[in-house]
């Protein structure tokens, strides 16, 4: 790190992580890595499995496939330099590298909510318009749909954050998170800058109020199209359509919420960092459970995945003989 002698400007910073014992942080990098690699096994295998089976080629499973590998990202974008942060010695992260984080942490989760909402309007779709869903619900549209979250998502915080890694940090290099959090970032600012800090305030809540808002919307016309369906058969049913889909929308936006629904300064540091690794690394590996757990038709091309790979297991094992 390299500090001006006539500014003080910093340009590196230190994450406190999880300050604890040599023994204490040698199981959380244990329990870390075990909950990262899970994620990606879970995740990568509902991708494996969307892509392998052709009766999955509908736009629901499209759509869950592109967000499984969204989680995938978005645990990626915290895990490694959290078992990096917790191995280090100094806790040090480089300014460019702060940022780089920063970046990538929030543009992955507002794409997360983007996605949500996307997948809320494909199942208002295939129970409110069924008849029509075939030609609404095309190829190109969802592509066009899944392309526009990831770019809507990725834009969407790039020049705040440009115009706030322009500023001179100094003081305190101490961020006391797991991550480069932006109410840290620019508490270490050498100027407050209202303009900046409104901007942030404006946009960071918008890609999870504005989904929302979609999502609540999208249920609404479900639950009322579901009421009116004459059986219970029928109703369970299409209720189980959504079911995966709700949990998986109140795990993340339930933690969400707790975290950025009140002032910043109602949550000591240890609650933030809680709250935090809840929805952005439990929540990822819960995802694929939920998925594979409530849907028959992901049960059953997971089975056959599975079986796939046992039989080339033995198929190798017979050859080596």
């Amino acid at each position: 790190m390299k500090i001006s002698n006539n500014s003080r400007t910093i340009t590196g910073f230190i994450l406190l992580g999880f300050p604890c014992s040599r023994e204490d942080q040698a199981l959380l990098f244990v329990l870390f890595s075990v909950v990262y690699l899970l994620t990606l096994m879970g995740n990568g295998s509902i991708i494996c499995a969307v892509r392998l089976d052709h009766r999955l080629h509908t736009p629901m499973y499209i759509l869950l496939a592109n967000f499984s590998f969204l989680e995938i990202c978005y645990v990626t974008s915290t895990v490694p330099n959290m078992l990096a942060n917790i191995l280090s010695d100094t806790k040090v992260i480089s300014f460019s590298g702060c940022f780089l984080q920063f970046y990538f942490f929030f543009s992955l989760g507002s794409t997360e909510c983007f996605f949500l909402a996307i997948m809320a309007f494909d199942r208002y779709l295939a129970i409110c318009r069924p008849l029509h869903y075939p030609t609404i619900m095309t190829g190109r549209l969802c592509t066009n749909l899944v392309v526009s979250c990831w770019v809507l998502g990725f834009l969407w915080f790039l020049i705040p954050i440009i115009i706030t890694s322009q500023k001179p940090f100094c003081g305190s290099r101490i961020i006391d998170h797991f991550l480069c959090d932006p109410g840290p970032l620019l508490a270490l600012t050498c100027k407050k800058d209202p303009v900046v800090e409104l901007v942030f305030s404006i946009l960071s809540p918008l890609p999870l109020i504005i989904p929302f808002l979609f999502i609540i919307m999208s249920y609404a016309l479900v639950l009322r199209a579901v009421l009116k369906v004459p059986t219970a058969a029928g109703r369970r049913k299409a209720f189980s359509t959504c079911g995966s889909h709700l949990a998986v929308v109140s795990l993340f936006y339930g933690s969400v919420l707790i975290m950025y629904g009140s002032p910043a300064s109602e949550h000591e540091a240890g609650m933030q960092k809680i709250v935090t690794l809840f929805y952005s690394i439990v929540t990822p590996l819960l995802n694929p459970v939920i998925y594979s757990l409530r849907n028959k038709d992901i049960k059953k091309a997971l089975q056959k995945l599975l079986c796939g790979i046992q039989s080339s297991q033995s198929h190798l094992s017979w050859l080596g003989r």
